[in-house]
């Protein structure tokens, strides 16, 4: 079979690797120049926390310990107060399972180095994909000025968020899609390295959660951590001025100041509009025999759970599996379908949730108790409980299972105190009354 990937991204490039070792005859097309001899592209995250999902699907390739390698470990969340104190939530106090936090540049490389080994991969860069009739598998590319006409059997889009291939899908009978942007957008910052050195503890997820914003960082390989503020862009507004700025980072993030540099601080936020965030839910995500998509392409996510790329792989994982059954291809891909979109859009979900989570209720002394419960449970029962995020970040869950048993054990806790609280009134009453009983 003849595959046409769109997009040479982390999805497109596993896709890549995963059909040419089936046998197919790939070609892999990307709008943009090579990234391995390009600069980096501001206003996309440099790193990305890799989780179980997308270390199942590198695995499956042979590249697992190569990222792993150098990966960063991180163990839990460290939270900056307003006061500059700091405290930690470990991910997994049980069985110490962590995130990773790995460069896309640097992993995209890994996958590309990968493709080129294949001699049944053909990779063409600076190829813009300007329309493409998918009824025929026929696609027009535009590099510089030339338009070249090329053709496949599939048309598998991995082209991000805003993708083409997908508004070919769009307009097909019993496509279903929307969109959403959320009301807040982000910029990226830089903690420089110090000396050669981390200027904080590197082996965590840091959050600065201030209610309705908040900011992050991530630890980097040259010992530099990637900082995004995430805030309404009614507040990005209001900051016009290099004094209105470093106003507002010494009365929210004061402790952050001298880590980022005042001069640097001034320099990055003002580089670049602050960046939009979307969430899509399409369904399905396939046409006929004729075209797939994947990855953003198929389920954009704002990146609040981290699961972005790592949903993206696990797509690869589970298309992977459905190849190699005895099936033809529009009954692989109507089974893709069916058994993804419901996960899908969980995690769509779960991700918008958890920007709530990290900016507002880990300051909360409920979510602290949940956690500690959780944690008790799981370490008891670790068969029977396990906690959402170690279900999402750390087994190979459907997300919609994981929904669902988080659902299950809210109830069973809910019933649970409910029942020790009636069990307590009963013996208070009971004390009361044998007491009256004893008095007379």
């Amino acid at each position: 079979m003849k595959v046409a990937i769109i997009g040479a991204g982390l999805v497109g490039s596993l896709a890549a690797l995963n059909f040419a070792r089936m046998g197919n005859e790939v070609h892999l097309y990307e709008y943009r120049e090579d990234i391995r001899t390009a600069e980096l592209v501001q206003g996309r995250s440099i790193n990305l926390a890799l989780s179980q999902r997308g270390r199942k699907a590198l695995a499956a390739v042979g590249l697992e310990q190569q990222v792993l390698a150098t990966a960063i470990p991180m163990q839990g969340r460290m939270l900056h107060d307003v006061r500059g104190r700091t405290s930690v939530v470990l991910y997994d106090p049980c069985t110490k399972q962590c995130l990773y936090s790995v460069g896309r540049k640097q992993l995209n490389e890994v996958l590309l180095n990968a493709c080129e080994k294949l001699p049944n991969i053909s990779c063409h860069f600076n190829h813009k994909l300007t329309s493409a009739d998918i009824r025929e598998g026929v696609m027009q590319f535009k590099r510089a000025e030339e338009h070249i006409t090329a053709s496949a059997d599939l048309i598998v889009g991995c082209d991000g968020a805003f993708s083409k291939v997908r508004q070919h899908m769009v307009k097909a009978a019993g496509f279903n899609y929307s969109q959403q942007y959320i009301e807040h957008g982000y910029v990226e910052l830089c903690i420089p390295a110090k000396s050669g050195e981390f200027q904080m503890p590197p082996n965590y997820l840091h959050i600065w959660p201030r209610d309705t914003f908040m900011m992050i960082a991530l630890p980097n390989q040259d010992k530099s951590f990637t900082v995004t503020l995430f805030m309404p862009f009614k507040n990005f507004a209001a900051i016009k001025t290099p004094e209105q700025l470093l106003e507002f980072f010494n009365k929210f993030y004061a402790d952050a100041v001298p880590l980022i540099g005042e001069e640097r601080l001034v320099q990055d936020f003002f580089k670049l509009k602050p960046q939009y965030l979307l969430s899509v839910k399409c369904q399905p995500y396939h046409f006929s025999d004729k075209a797939l998509i994947l990855g953003d392409a198929a389920h954009a996510m704002v990146p609040y759970y981290g699961q972005g790329m790592n949903a993206g792989m696990e797509d690869v994982t589970l298309l992977t599996s459905l190849l190699n059954k005895p099936l033809k291809l529009q009954e692989v891909l109507e089974q893709f379908s069916e058994m993804r979109w419901q996960d899908a859009h969980t995690i769509c979900d779960l991700a918008l949730y958890n920007y709530v989570e990290m900016r507002d209720l880990t300051k909360r002394w409920s979510f602290r108790c949940r956690k500690w419960l959780d944690t008790l449970l799981f370490r008891l029962f670790p068969i029977f409980w396990v906690p959402l995020y170690n279900s999402v970040s750390f087994t190979s869950m459907p997300y919609s299972k994981c929904i669902a048993n988080r659902n299950w054990q809210d109830r069973f806790l809910k019933r649970s105190f409910a029942g020790a609280l009636l069990a307590g009134l009963a013996a208070y009453l009971g004390a009361l009354y044998f007491r009256g009983l004893h008095a007379s």
